[in-house]
Parts: C-alpha cells; structure tokens; sequence
C-alpha cells in the first residue's frame, strides 16, 4: 500500500498518544524534533531514499512534499502521472507534475515504507533533493524556530485560546490570527499593514527573502521607478519564468503587535493567487514561530537582527531598525512536554545555529559556532567546510582555502568544496591547480545537479568552451519547465556567440531566453554578438541598443555596437561606441581580437571572423 509522508506520520502519531494519560491542563506533546541547517535562507533537512542520503527544503508555502525530476531519475524511481492531469502553479507559471513511490523514505531516523512524492521542476534545486510541504507540517502546531536549528511538531491538550509561545518566559510575544481558507494547500495566511493598508501574507519558509507582489506594492504606495528603489535581479520556483525584483523604501512594516519601521523590502513580478506577500526565510529567520493550526492561531517572538534586509552588510546590521512589540494579552505558560535550552549541547547543534547566524549575515558569530563544532568533532568534514564558506564571506581567503583543503582531506568527493576552492585559486592565478578542481567536480556531479551551471560558467571564463558547452547541455537536458532555464540557455548562448561556432543553435538559445524571460541586457548583448558575426549589422544595433537602455555601462555591447557601426560606414558614432567601451575596460579591444571580434581595415569589411581554436 502507498502512503504520504503525513498519512504515515499521522499513524506515528496515533500510536504515540494513544498511551498518553493527558492531564486536564494545557500540555504540549512533541513528536518530531527535527534538525535544521541553513543554506544560506534555504531551511534544509535530511534524509534517506532507498538507503541514499538526500537532503530537502523545508517549504511551509509548499501544500504537499515534492521531488525535483532530476533527482528522480538519479536514484532510478519509476513516474506514474499525476491523478486528473494535475497542474501546479509557483511564482514561475504551471508545470506539469508526476508521482512517484519511495519504497523506504527514511524520515527523523524512521524508515516508512512505500511512501509518496509528486515530481515537478522547481522542486528543490542547488543542494536539495525536494521540498518537505504542508502534507508534514500541518499535521499538527509546528514550531520553526530556524535560529535555533529546529522545526518541531507539538500536539495540543486542554489548551484553550491559551498563548503557546512557551519558550518565551517574559518576552514580548506577539499573536495573530490565521486562516487557510484553500483548505487543500493547507498555507498559513494572516494579515498584515505595509504604510498602514492591509495586505495579506503568506508564511514560506521556501520563500528566500520575503517578497511582495508587484500589485500589491504599488497598492501601498511602491513602484519600481520611485526614488531610492533599486534593482534586485531574478527570482524562480516552480516554473520556468524568472520574475524581476526591486527593493525599496517603507515606511512601516506591521504584523499583530510588532511594527517596523523606516525599512526596505523587495516587491517583484509574482503570481501569489489572492495574497499579496510571502514572509520568507528571512523572517523566519528573525523570529521564533509556532503556528498553532489547534487555535487558528499563530505566535512569535523576536530574535533580533534585521526583519527583511538581508542584502545589507554586516556593519549595517546594527542601523536596521528593530520591530517593536507589545506584550501578549493574557499570556499563560504553556507545558512543554520537551523544551530547548539556548546553549548548544553538541558540535551538530553549534553548526546549525552557526548556520542560521551566517543566513543573516552575522559571519563573525558563525564563525565562533563553527569554532566550537570541530572543536567538539574535527572529524566531520561539513563543519570546516561551513567555515570555510564564513571565511569567504569575511574576505578571508587563504583561511577559507585552508578549510577547504581540510574538508577534502576528510571527504575528498565533495563536489561543492572542490567548486569553491576551484574558485579562489583561479583568483589566485592558479589556473593548473583551478582547473584540476573543477574537473574533478565535473567527473564526480551527478549529471542534474545545478552545480553544472557553476562549472559552465567556470569553463566558459577560462575559454574552455567546450567543456562549459557541455556541462550546460547536461543541466539543460534534465530540467524542462525549472525557472533556472533562461538563464542556462542564455549562458549556452553566449558560450557559443565567444566561439563563432553553432550560430543558428546559439541564436535559438537566445530567443528562448528572451521569450521565457524576463528579457536581460546580457540576453540581448549576447543576441547582438550573434548577429555581429552574421553580417546583420541593423539586427546587432538593434540588440545592442536594448542591451545599453537596460545598463549604459555594459562594455561589450558598446563595443559590438561600435564595430556593427563602422561596419556599416557610420565612423564617426563607431569610433566614439568603441572609445567608450576602452574607457570602460581599458583591456577589451584585446579580448574581443581573441574571439575574433575586430573593427574593419576598410570600407568594405568581412564579417568579424570566429576564434583561433581553444588550446
């Protein structure tokens, strides 16, 4: 018989409280106590399938646990379709989804037999095999507390509209009432106020960063072109659009009690059915949590730090204003059957909370966690390669490197530690010892893993672009419909336009970039080196003008542009595109003769010819 993670669980807890003498005061019974480390703001766990270790994201804006398709087909599962044709929609548009059957999921250190997955793109992606949604966490009050390392499931008893925050003791703790009136995706929606208008959001501890939907920021007063709004880059999830983002000013920011004041937030181009806003891992990050689905209510504390603004230094940190709070209304202790003390007990411990202090940029506390975890346990190759990556952060380079020769040494397949110290000696000007590392990743990376797109890039900076070609191919051939795709084919775009070679497959790459969008000024300066070595001159200054609308300073599409112009007989605005772009990147005039990208000798020039071949 196939079951869901939850149904069985559910049977789990069944069996656990079905010996349980409850007394006739507010208890709460723990049944799972779940380790959480943070990558970065991406909550992970971890697992087993079929005997393979995994790890997954824990998604509270996810309805049911998911698997990502490459990962399927890595550990050989079999796809059976999705009851009714079943379509699911993220802030990247609707894919298509199948199920699977794990025949033994190893959850919490407990095998469950025959147990259920859909398989979807955008399910997972970087260092996760899936995400752990609702079908999990609604089963009953669930507790993130991702500062401490932790998300717990609790069963309340004779607990009334009794305040449930019980690790509290005299903080200021704030209550809300919540809803999930789309009972099947089973989300925690509340309400909220941005500049004193009521939004609704979404708790996603999927979600990176908080974000608010385009119409809603506009709503409350947000626009992409006000003053002291910025460009924030892409975003993805389920589907394969990427959506644009802005951070920009507020004035305040109110949930419940606690109100923050004076802050940036980040708005975009996302679909969120009829809410307005996902509070995302950041602040989760920054408060502790326990959504109480036995009262429809939820309570939080504050944690400190920055509520959304994680994109600012550590030095800043201190300026962001704080929320503040009033106490509780009728507050009453609630007994824990099982409570936390703060103070780590052990090395695991110390590098979850490490962790989760590195998720909100507090790097030199990290680093003081990681300390003590090999100190507890110098045998456990992930501590020195988590502060390895805190020394990275801290601009500690040859301390990082360090670490990462540590790591390798306890743990030499390590596909991630190879691809960082690949990095930092390739900034070092070691290109022997770089490529070394980067092609033993590439050899050891199973064939979906989204360190492709790292590799490629990696191969394609160093010329090597066969090598960047190929990795590309690979991730691009196993995940249709991932929001990550435009940017892989634009990358493959561009790899081709340096070679001269492919043009048509390379000109292809590039269209559906733009189409699957949103469109970039790299999408279109690539497009534009294209038809620069076509011989479409009016088509290269078209892309080249889109390219320098979007960002004036882009140096290649200046001089693209300079030499599409000379090329057509325009000297003088091609002489002055080719000097800015010099002005730009004194060194340019000498990349682009390597690719074969040179202004004409004369009036009648040949089209800029390809490449010498790659050493």
């Amino acid at each position: 018989m196939h079951k869901t993670i939850g149904a069985v669980i559910g049977g789990m807890l069944g069996l656990f409280l079905s010996g349980s003498a409850l007394a006739a005061e507010c208890k709460l019974q723990k049944f799972v106590d779940l380790p959480v480390t943070m990558s970065g703001t991406r909550p992970m766990v971890s697992a087993k399938i079929d005997g393979h270790d995994v790890t997954f994201m824990a998604d509270s804006g996810a309805f049911f646990s998911t698997l990502s398709p490459g990962v399927a087909s890595e550990l050989k599962l079999r796809l059976e379709a999705a009851p009714w044709g079943m379509r699911f929609g993220g802030v990247g548009g609707e894919v298509d989804a199948h199920m699977t059957t794990v025949k033994t999921f190893t959850f919490v250190g407990i095998p469950l037999p025959n147990v259920e997955f859909f398989v979807m793109p955008g399910a997972g992606g970087r260092d996760s095999a899936g995400l752990l949604g609702q079908n999990i966490w609604g089963l009953g009050d669930v507790e993130y507390d991702l500062g401490g390392g932790a998300i717990r499931l609790f069963k309340a008893h004779d607990c009334g509209d009794r305040v449930l925050a019980y690790w509290a003791e005299g903080k200021p703790v704030n209550v809300i009432h919540i809803g999930n009136d789309e009972e099947r995706d089973k989300k925690t929606f509340a309400d909220a106020f941005v500049n004193g208008k009521r939004i609704r959001v979404i708790f996603d501890s999927g979600a990176s960063t908080s974000v608010m939907k385009l119409s809603a920021a506009e709503r409350v007063g947000l626009h992409p072109n006000d003053p002291g709004v910025r460009m924030a880059g892409l975003s993805g999830g389920i589907g394969e659009k990427a959506s644009r983002n802005w951070i920009g000013p507020v004035s305040s920011f109110k949930i419940g009690d606690e109100e923050v004041k004076n802050t940036r937030m980040r708005f975009g181009e996302l679909e969120l059915g009829n809410a307005d806003m996902l509070l995302g891992a950041d602040f989760f990050l920054s408060h502790r949590i326990y959504v109480a689905n036995s009262q429809h209510r939820l309570f939080f504390t504050y944690n400190g730090g920055p509520v959304f603004n994680l994109t600012a230094p550590p030095s800043t940190n201190a300026r962001e204003p704080e929320p503040t709070a009033a106490p509780a209304e009728g507050a009453s202790k609630a007994e824990a059957a099982a409570t936390s003390a703060d103070e780590p007990k052990d090395a695991g411990a110390y590098s979850r909370r490490g962790a989760a202090e590195a998720g909100r940029h507090d790097y030199e506390r990290a680093l003081a966690d990681y300390n003590k975890a090999i100190e507890l346990d110098p045998t456990d190759p992930h501590y020195a390669y988590q502060r390895a990556l805190a020394h990275m952060a801290l601009r500690q380079p040859l301390l990082a490197v360090d670490d990462f020769n540590q790591t390798l040494k306890l743990q030499p397949d390590n596909v991630e530690a190879l691809v960082a110290r690949g990095e930092l000696r390739l900034a070092a000007r070691d290109r022997t010892g770089a490529l070394a590392d980067i092609d033993k990743a590439a050899d050891l990376a199973p064939k979906s893993a989204d360190v492709r797109l790292q590799l490629a890039n990696f191969y394609e900076r160093v010329d090597l672009f066969d090598k960047a070609i190929a990795q590309f191919d690979l991730w691009i051939s196993s995940h249709d419909e991932d929001s990550g795709m435009s940017r892989a084919l634009a990358g493959r775009c561009r790899t081709r336009a340096l070679t001269g070679r492919e043009l048509d497959k390379a000109l292809n790459d590039c269209n559906r970039a733009i189409r699957i969008g949103p469109p970039s000024a790299n999408m279109y300066d690539s497009r534009g080196m294209i038809y620069l070595r076509q011989g479409a001159y009016d088509r290269a200054i078209g892309d080249y003008n889109a390219s320098l609308t979007a960002n004036p300073r882009i140096a290649w599409s200046l001089y693209g542009r300079g030499v599409a112009r000379l090329n057509k007989g325009l000297k003088a605005e091609g002489d002055a595109d080719i000097a800015a772009a010099i002005g730009i990147a004194p060194r340019l005039a000498e990349s682009a003769k390597r690719y074969g990208i040179v202004p004409p000798t004369g009036a009648a020039s040949a089209r800029p010819s390809p490449p010498a071949p790659q050493p």
